[in-house]
């Protein structure tokens, strides 16, 4: 299992402690960045969902920014993926709900 997410992350530390006792790769988007390959992988799986409109970065970004292609955009800033996502052996889940939860065998 592929974990992406940041170590600043509230949700992505509570995903990480309950997937504690599994192999997991933690893989840190903004220290670690996101290879073109798994950002490709995102955009298909989610769309424009891949895409956290709420964080500041977001906010910070000038309109003409936010209307960047998809993947320029996550290249240039890879925070503004919603977080946490998982990749479980070709399988991609986004978020922390109930739903991930159970299909990647949180505790």
């Amino acid at each position: 299992m592929r974990f992406f997410g940041l170590k600043s992350c509230d949700t992505c530390r509570k995903a990480q402690k309950a997937l504690a006792g599994q192999e997991v790769e933690v893989i840190d988007v903004r220290a670690d960045g996101v290879s073109d390959a798994d950002r490709a992988a995102m955009i298909a799986a989610f769309g424009e969902a891949v895409l956290n409109k709420r964080s500041t970065t977001w906010r910070q970004l000038s309109a003409a920014e936010q209307a960047q292609d998809l993947d320029v955009l996550l290249k240039a800033h890879p925070t503004l993926i919603k977080r946490p996502v998982i990749d479980l052996n070709g399988v991609w889940y986004q978020g922390w709900t109930k739903d991930v939860q159970q299909a990647v065998g949180a505790n």
